[in-house]
C-alpha cells in the first residue's frame, strides 16, 4: 500500500502522553524495522519520524492512522488505550 503525502501539520493530543511514543518504536522494532524504511512509507524524512519516537514532535492524526494500518494494529493500541494489538 503506497500512501499519498500525509500533511506534518496537523496536531495529535494524548492524555496517555508519552507512551504513544514509545508504542510506536516498539513496533518498529519489533518488526526489525529502521527509521528509514517506516519514514520511507510515511513519506517524510528519517529525521521528522525520529522526532515522533522521541516525543518532540506531536503525531499528526493522519500518521496515526498509517502507522495502525502499517503494523496491523488499532490507534487506540498506539495510544495506550489498550493492551490489544
Amino acid at each position: 500500500m503506497r500512501l499519498k503525502s500525509i500533511p506534518h501539520n496537523a496536531v495529535l493530543y494524548t492524555s496517555n502522553g508519552d507512551f504513544m511514543y514509545k508504542r510506536i518504536r516498539d513496533l518498529r522494532e519489533d518488526n526489525d524495522l529502521t527509521q528509514k524504511q517506516v519514514s520511507a512509507y510515511l513519506h517524510c524524512s528519517q529525521q521528522v519520524y525520529s522526532n515522533y519516537e522521541l516525543g518532540q514532535r506531536d503525531i499528526p492524526t493522519a500518521v496515526l492512522i498509517a502507522l495502525a494500518k502499517f503494523y496491523n494494529t488499532s490507534t487506540d493500541y498506539i495510544l495506550g488505550l489498550t493492551d490489544e494489538k
